[in-house]
């Protein structure tokens, strides 16, 4: 199965279709005055779409069991054609789309065993995927040309004794949202110094400073206090989200001094200086941090 381990739990909806058609008019005059010798259709039909949408996982290999919150049936009836809706819901990490496609072809596989006593000529079309959200597809584009700067905090490797790691990692991971990084420094793990770097990538119009390292217990781990001195508006979701996320998966994530805002339109994160860590907040934070931006933008207008 793919692992989805990385990703976080979000509201999923998928809606998927199917068509049943019949040969003639007194098959749908049987189904709405439920008169079909099998029981009545729409009933019937919807409850093994409710079963249906429970047991994908127990029939296709790769789908995660995941729970299900909400399922809907809806028809209607187009001439000689029954249209079948279904929804599916749920607040989980992968989407529900394959549930919700197997669950519309189960109501309509339903309603042709139910109809072909009276009527031999049913047929079954048009199984699809109508819409989903909540996934990669759902997410909010990312800023055009968003001017990054990575920043890694370390009194080792800024005197070479080190290899930076962490730095690499945002890197790696921006790269794969398509966000190129214009400055990427080391500096030493020194309050004065890391505000003087911030604040040089600021007043050269920098949109987004992400930090790493120097977020640890010791005394010389200065970097949340630094940034902390430097952000006008905190956002305080940001290091709490990351934490969550962490700490569902590492238990000493608790342990890990964060925090994030705006220094006037900049966005600044400081995140852990292992590989791990960073992975996990660039995991748990992005893209979904980038609607600051739009949110910014919004503002102007």
């Amino acid at each position: 199965m793919v692992d989805i381990t990385h990703k976080t739990n979000t509201l999923r909806i998928a809606t998927a279709e199917a068509t049943v058609k019949v040969s003639k008019p007194e098959t749908i005059l049987a189904i709405q005055n439920r008169t079909v010798p099998k029981g009545d259709v729409f009933e019937m039909a919807k409850a093994a779409g409710f079963l249906a949408v429970k047991k994908t996982p127990d029939l296709l290999p790769d789908c995660h069991p995941i729970p299900i919150e909400f399922t809907a049936v809806n028809y209607r009836i187009e001439e000689l054609s029954v249209v079948i809706e279904l929804t599916v819901k749920t607040i989980y990490k992968t989407g529900v789309e394959v549930e919700a496609m197997h669950g519309a072809s189960v109501v309509a596989l339903t309603m042709y065993d139910m109809l072909k006593p009276i009527d031999k000529g049913v047929e079954i079309f048009n199984i699809r995927l109508l819409e989903k959200k909540g996934g990669k597809s759902d997410r909010k584009a990312i800023p055009d040309n968003l001017k990054t700067a990575v920043v890694v905090c370390s009194d080792s490797i800024s005197k070479g004794i080190g290899e930076d790691k962490s730095g690499k990692k945002i890197v790696e991971k921006l790269h794969a949202l398509n966000i190129s990084v214009s400055d990427y420094s080391i500096v030493p793990d020194d309050k004065l110094l890391i505000q003087e770097k911030i604040n040089s990538l600021v007043t050269t119009s920098y949109q987004m400073i992400l930090i790493t390292g120097g977020t640890g217990l010791s005394d010389r781990d200065v970097t949340p206090e630094a940034v902390a001195e430097l952000i006008e508006r905190e956002i305080p979701g940001i290091a709490e989200t990351a934490r969550q996320y962490g700490q569902e998966r590492i238990p000493t994530a608790m342990l890990s001094r964060s925090t994030g805002g705006l220094i006037g339109e900049t966005l600044v994160i400081t995140m852990p200086g292992s590989t791990g860590g960073v992975t996990e907040y660039m995991d748990a934070l992005f893209p979904q941090v980038l609607h600051v931006f739009s949110v910014m933008e919004g503002k102007k207008h």
